[in-house]
């Protein structure tokens, strides 16, 4: 049995977002990336699961692919907050995948809030503070891919 419900969640206690993007996925893959850069994350790691299904278990995937975001400065701050574990959750992935030709969801959640929720980080002000500065970037960077 889950220690949560996950039918008494809702998008914002996860800080679930989701837009759709109008353009072919490599650029929105190339727009994702540069408006998270703009607002102060940087990309520290990213991979395409459909490319490595596709080739692996021919899975005949849709495009996919995973950009691992990352704020140094709130990453640090993170990672002292939560004792270091935190990190089994690094870096922020915000998701685009290819619903059809032309039309790509984007997706991300807070993992800063996911980890107050399984008890990974505490739930006190720094931890609050950190929650609503990460959320901030990522308002910004969402700001940026409608521009």
């Amino acid at each position: 049995m889950l220690p949560v419900d996950p039918t008494r969640l809702d998008s914002e206690n996860i800080g679930e977002k989701r837009t759709t993007l109008q353009m072919p996925h490599e650029d929105a893959v190339e727009h994702v990336r540069e408006a998270f850069l703009d607002a102060g994350f940087g990309v520290a790691t990213e991979f395409s699961p459909s490319e490595l299904l596709n080739e692996k278990v021919d899975a005949d995937r849709d495009p996919y692919h995973v950009l691992g975001a990352c704020n140094p400065r709130m990453a640090d701050r993170a990672l002292d907050a939560s004792e270091n574990r935190i990190g089994g959750l690094f870096p922020c992935n915000v998701v685009v995948w290819e619903e059809e030709p032309g039309v790509q969801t984007v997706y991300h959640v807070s993992i800063m809030k996911i980890a107050r929720l399984v008890g990974m980080a505490p739930d006190d002000e720094t931890m609050a503070d950190i929650v609503a500065e990460t959320g901030e970037l990522v308002e910004a960077a969402w700001a940026n891919l409608e521009d």
